[in-house]
């Protein structure tokens, strides 16, 4: 069989495998059907028999804030509500507990139907799924528990308004024993607000506590992927390493006496930050850079709530003095560039870790980046992936070329290898020590052909994770009736692709991985047409091989996110343009179309070449 075809039908076979192992590994993700009722009952009968998420608590001594769970007896009443809003972020503040517990993102809807409602990232106690972040203080020597505001301390605002970047809020509490506590909350034209915390004593002793910040969820989220190659869950970067801990994980942490929980608890030297990260959103702790605090990720069983916490190291104030702690929550979209300015301009360490890169980091991180700015340049996702695809075969041109020009080497040996053939007969060793002996002659590597296919391997993985975990591909359209790189083509050939009037199959039901639609059909065809530089072999099994394989990738790929297939489809046309060139270059001329129509006969057509 002719080497070219040999290195085909190789490099084919090795991409079929991998991605036939890749969906028995990481299947499509399934969607959970969650009864909200019961959700619902479990939060909301938690919150009545007990309030709110439990607060940390500080040692008898005062020498370090502990988060022990406490039980809150009450039920908190409604409170009054402070607006937010910003470009990107509407929702609201209570007073009571002064807790950010009401946020939507503006510019970011739940589907793509028209009317769809706008994403909600934080939700009251009482709602569907309670969600949001607290802040306070720690009791230690000289304070009670009563003493220092809690999650049910009903504050009073001092500057009437909404919260906007340009209108900072400022509440007030005075315990009525010596303390006045004030806390400042500022937000961002992006996701981060500032909040600062400072007590005054105007009492006459001193007294100790310590600030900290908690982010509590109830229950896992309903929209939860639970897909493999996904994390969602508790995150944080601790003094430069970064951990990612599902929800099953928290809720198997030993139970920690002192937290009154299932915890972890790490202490963090300088730098780190900690949240809660879902596919495209999160929230995050983040303590001022530079400074000390304790990370407490846990899980409180019996109320069903997650929680993490950070706390700051327990501080004195003397009678006449004030102390302040300096923090910051991030709370939205993991926008790329949102997420990179924070990082760079802000210091907040390692903070584009948030996004989940996966195994392939060095490849996903420089690949988005590209796409980011090509997208920003042409303004366009779809075209901005096909320009991406023209830089890596720019940058595997030389590769390609030695490759193809070995293969091509490899067509003028045909005479002497038949020859070669002759002389062994059955002695397999003398065949292949000749074989070798005349690669070695001729300067040519037989397996050469295969490694643009398997330099591809892991770019095609890398560009299938950042499709899949970015925001920035979520809903973003192409032409025409691609509207969502991010998801499968929605159109199919049940309907003839939207000419005949009725719906095509349900995405993601066996139907619509048969009836796929137009973007699957050309990728199909691109691999055909990509064959037929070549004449088929004439080993009969080797050309059915050839024969069925782009029709099965086109089936098995059908179900892929449509801006990758964009990809593959853009780089089978560019690899055939440069074949066809390289081999032009080499004193081949492939006759495409005589290989064409040889495809539609029965007996093999003979190679065609020139010069």
């Amino acid at each position: 069989m002719d080497d070219q075809n040999k290195n085909l039908i190789l490099a084919t076979a090795l991409s079929f495998l991998v991605i036939l192992v890749w969906f028995v590994m990481f299947p499509p993700p399934e969607v959970e059907q969650t009864d909200p009722a019961t959700v619902t009952s479990d939060a909301t009968a938690a919150d009545e028999a007990s309030g709110l998420a439990s607060t940390p608590t500080a040692a008898a001594d005062g020498s370090e804030a502990a988060a022990t769970s406490t039980t809150e007896t009450e039920t908190a009443p409604e409170a009054p509500r402070i607006k937010i809003d910003t470009p990107n972020l509407q929702g609201s503040i209570s007073l009571r507990g002064g807790r950010i517990d009401e946020l939507a993102l503006k510019n970011y809807r739940e589907t793509l139907e028209p009317g769809s409602d706008i994403v909600t990232l934080l939700s009251p106690v009482g709602s569907d799924n309670p969600y949001y972040a607290l802040y306070g203080w720690a009791p230690g020597s000289g304070l009670t528990h009563e003493q220092v505001p809690n999650a049910n301390t009903l504050w009073s605002v001092q500057n009437e308004g909404t919260l906007t970047p340009d209108t900072p809020l400022t509440l007030e509490w005075d315990n009525g024993a010596g303390m006045l506590f004030t806390r400042e909350i500022s937000v961002d034209e992006n996701f981060m607000f500032s909040i600062s915390q400072s007590v005054e004593n105007t009492g006459s002793a001193a007294a100790s506590l310590a600030p900290y910040g908690i982010l509590a969820r109830h229950g896992e989220p309903q929209d939860m992927k639970n897909f493999f190659i996904l994390h969602e869950g508790l995150i944080s970067m601790t003094d430069g390493e970064l951990a990612e801990i599902d929800y099953d994980d928290v809720a198997d942490y030993d139970f920690n006496p002192r937290e009154g929980a299932q915890a972890q608890v790490l202490q963090v030297t300088e730098n780190g930050w900690t949240g809660f990260t879902d596919h495209y959103w999160m929230t995050t702790l983040i303590p001022e850079p530079g400074s000390a605090f304790k990370s407490v990720n846990k899980f409180d069983a019996k109320r069903n709530i997650y929680q993490t916490e950070t706390v700051l190291p327990t501080q004195t104030v003397a009678p006449g003095q004030s102390i302040s702690a300096e923090t910051r929550l991030f709370a939205g979209a993991k926008e790329w560039e949102a997420i990179r300015n924070y990082q760079n301009d802000e210091g907040v360490q390692g903070f584009l870790d948030s996004i989940d890169w996966g195994w392939f980091f060095f490849l996903t991180k420089p690949i988005f980046a590209v796409l980011h700015y090509l997208n920003a340049l042409i303004g366009n996702m779809g075209w901005a992936i096909i320009g991406l695809t023209l830089l890596i075969k720019a940058l595997l041109l030389p590769l390609a070329y030695k490759s193809y020009v070995s293969m091509a080497k490899m067509k003028e040996l045909q005479p002497q290898m038949e020859q070669i053939k002759e002389r062994a007969g059955d002695d397999r060793q003398k065949l292949q020590q000749e074989m070798m002996a005349l690669y070695k002659k001729e300067k040519v590597n037989p397996a050469s052909g295969c490694l643009p296919i398997l330099m591809q391997i892991p770019i095609f993985f890398s560009l299938y994770k950042v499709i899949f975990v970015t925001l920035e591909l979520r809903h973003a359209p192409w032409i025409g009736w691609i509207k969502d790189l991010s998801a499968p083509d929605p159109s199919s050939i049940m309907n003839l692709w939207g000419i005949l009037p009725f719906e095509g199959p349900e995405p993601g039901s066996i139907l619509a991985l048969m009836f796929i639609g137009i973007m699957p059909l050309v990728l199909g065809v691109s691999m055909w047409l990509q064959q037929k530089l070549n004449p088929a072999p004439t080993d009969p099994t080797q050309k059915m091989i050839l024969a069925w394989m782009p029709w099965v990738f086109m089936f098995m790929l059908g179900s892929f996110a449509s801006g990758l297939v964009l990809y593959w489809i853009a780089n089978n046309l560019i690899t055939f343009s440069q074949q066809y060139l390289i081999m032009r270059s080499q004193g081949y001329k492939p006759d495409v179309f005589g290989n064409i129509a040889g495809s539609f006969k029965r007996g093999p057509k003979p190679d065609n070449k020139d010069g």
